[in-house]
Formats: C-alpha cells, sequence, structure tokens
C-alpha cells in the first residue's frame, strides 16, 4: 500500500496531477477540493494516497487532507454500487463535513444533487454509512425526539456541522448555545462560524 507521495509537483488538472518523487513522475487521480488546495507547479508536495489494484491497472487517488481519504475509503469500502470514480465525484461535488451532516439527517434530497449520485444510491449511502459517521448520529436520534422550533433546528444543524467537522458533541452544543445567545437572528452558517471561533 502506498501510503502518501512527497516530491515535486509537476503539473495539475482539477482531476489528476504528476508528482515526482526521486525521478519517477506518478500520476495520481484527485478531487476538485484537493485540487483547490494544491501548492504552484514546482513546488514541494506531501498528498496522501489510496491505490486502487485492478486486473488491468494500478490506480492511484491522491488526496490533501486525511479527512477526503477516509471519506473516499468509507464510499469505496462500504456502499455498494460506489466505486473510486463515484467517490472522487462525491468529494468533488460537496464538503466532508456537508456530505456528514446530510448522511446523519437522512437527508437524500441533498445527497442526490450530487454528480453520479441518484436517489437510489443516496437511500444506500444513507442506510449503510449512518452508523459510521461518528457521534453525530446520536445527537441526530436525540434530537428526531420531538419536533425543533426553528430556533432548535438552527442550533442542532450548527452543532451537526462542529460534531462533522471533529468536534465532540458536548463542546460543539455549549459553543452554538453561547453563539445563539450572543446573536439571536443569526443563520446557521453564522453559528457554525460563530461557534467555531470559541472552539479554537
Amino acid at each position: 500500500m502506498i501510503h502518501h507521495l512527497h516530491g515535486t509537483l509537476v503539473e495539475s488538472l482539477p482531476t489528476q496531477i504528476v508528482v515526482d518523487v526521486s525521478g519517477v513522475g506518478y500520476h495520481v487521480l484527485i478531487p476538485v477540493s484537493s485540487y483547490d488546495k494544491l501548492p504552484a507547479a514546482g513546488s514541494q508536495i506531501k498528498i496522501l494516497t489510496h491505490l486502487a489494484v485492478r486486473e488491468d491497472a494500478h490506480i492511484l487517488y491522491g488526496f490533501m487532507s486525511p479527512a477526503e481519504r477516509d471519506l473516499f475509503r468509507l464510499l469505496v469500502n462500504h456502499v455498494s454500487g460506489i466505486g473510486p470514480k463515484t467517490a472522487l465525484d462525491v468529494l468533488s461535488g460537496t464538503t466532508v463535513s456537508a456530505f456528514k451532516a446530510s448522511v446523519v439527517a437522512g437527508d437524500t434530497a441533498a445527497l442526490s444533487r450530487i454528480k453520479g449520485i441518484g436517489k437510489k444510491t443516496a437511500e444506500r449511502i444513507v442506510v449503510e454509512l449512518k452508523d459510521k459517521v461518528g457521534i453525530a448520529a446520536a445527537w441526530e436520534a436525540a434530537s428526531a425526539g420531538h419536533a425543533p422550533s426553528p430556533e432548535e433546528e438552527k442550533i442542532n444543524d450548527a452543532v451537526l456541522a462542529l460534531i462533522a467537522l471533529g468536534y465532540k458533541q458536548v463542546d460543539a452544543l455549549k459553543a452554538v448555545k453561547t453563539a445563539a445567545t450572543r446573536q439571536p437572528a443569526a443563520a446557521t452558517s453564522e453559528l457554525v462560524t460563530a461557534g467555531l471561533k470559541l472552539l479554537l
């Protein structure tokens, strides 16, 4: 298994790059989310990789963050019918945190707006990944016991977003509630931003 490449970025396109490692050029397929984080051509780069072995080819997929690679592997290994190409489309069409929040909320409509994901695939993603995207699933189940008011819904959505970013449920809830007290009219995105500032 090739864990990562560390070398010179020779060329880059939105879906692929070439990395020179000690005179060997590695062709790596990447999602658009990683392309946005690439340094300029000629710069040193360290990129995380996943090697897919097929009968006719060994293909390297690259990611600029561990969260992107983790989600890619989660999709490829745990959702029937999703291969590396579709997993790259998912990463190119949404953020890791937004994807996790959609899975936890069972929002198949949001998932099916991603290129390559139809309604049936979106439903399969929710069923097969809901218990694998972390503590956010437990938070969603707890908050589903009553119909939340619009204010509670905003807080819930903001907390889910922070949990999906890796923060603990108790810390995320405390930060969002503090932010909501200070800015009662804030939108969900503003609560997420304010909550992040309090957590940093």
